[in-house]
Order: structure tokens, then sequence, then C-alpha cells
């Protein structure tokens, strides 16, 4: 995980079972970051199955390679109380703790780098999988403040 690489399929499936089997669960989740390969999309269909549920869109958010580089390169996290920031730079102090900030092994730009390779080599055929198989899939800009992009996914979940 630090290089960038995913998580085994097996792991990320149990983990999604047993939290879509708890009862908080049952109005719904909104996953993030899962389904990753073509095999964890079939797997979480055989567990919605499972538990009675299903998948009722996917969303692909839209943005430039370079702005997702320069983004999360630009989180750091409290090396004490893991508070994250973002903007500030690793070696400066923790607002909360006076720790120190440090960036994520995850967060430096050739792990980054290596994400996005992963992402389009194992996680983008995913979206051709869900279409094929009549799952709503829709892309959502993602450029822009936080509060206008969480608009237009949500626009889109309540079409």
């Amino acid at each position: 995980m630090d290089r960038g690489d995913l998580v085994p399929d097996s792991v990320i499936l149990g983990i999604i079972k047993q939290a879509l089997s708890e009862p908080r669960t049952a109005g719904g989740v909104l996953l993030d970051g899962v389904v990753r390969t073509v095999p964890q999309a079939e797997g979480l269909e055989k567990v919605v199955k499972e538990l009675g549920k299903k998948v009722e869109a996917v969303l692909e958010f839209d943005i430039d390679d370079e702005e997702i580089v320069r983004r999360l390169a630009g989180r750091t996290v409290c090396e004490s109380c893991q508070t994250p920031y973002t903007g500030r730079e690793p070696g400066s102090k923790c607002d909360k703790c006076d720790g120190i900030l440090i960036r994520r092994k995850d967060d430096e730009p050739e792990a980054i780098r290596n994400r996005l390779a992963v992402y389009q080599k194992q996680t983008a055929p995913v979206l051709d999988w869900y279409r094929k198989n009549g799952t709503k899939v829709a892309t959502i800009d993602a450029v822009g403040p936080v509060q206008d992009v969480t608009a237009r996914a949500l626009g889109v979940l309540a079409t």
C-alpha cells in the first residue's frame, strides 16, 4: 500500500462483506475507493446478492492526472495525532498538538503516479464491466471546489 499498490481482493471483499452486514448499512452505503479490479467487482456482486442488496450506481470522478498528483502530494498528516492538513509542508508543526507534519509514503509523487498507472491498467476496466452488466456509470467533473463537485455527484445520484 505504501508503494501505491492495491490491497489483495480477498482482503477488500472480506472488509466489504463485514461492513455491509452491519445494521447501520441497511439504508445503503457509498463505497469510496473500491471496487478497483474486475475480480473485486465480480466478488462484490456476489456479496451484495447474498445480502439481498445491489450496486445502484458507479461514479467516476474525472480530473487531470497532474492535478491529482498536485492535490495528493499537498496532503500532510501529524505524525503524533494524525490530524490531516492540506497545503502545509512536511516538517511544519501541528496546530493541535505541536507534533511534526509528515507526508504519507503513498502521497509521495512517485507513489501517486504509480497508483495512476495501476488505475489505468486494473481499475478503468471496472467501469466497462459495470456498464456491460447494466449498472449506471456516471462521470463527474471533479475540477473545482469540494462543494461544487459534491453537488454534481449528488445530482447524479438523485436521478
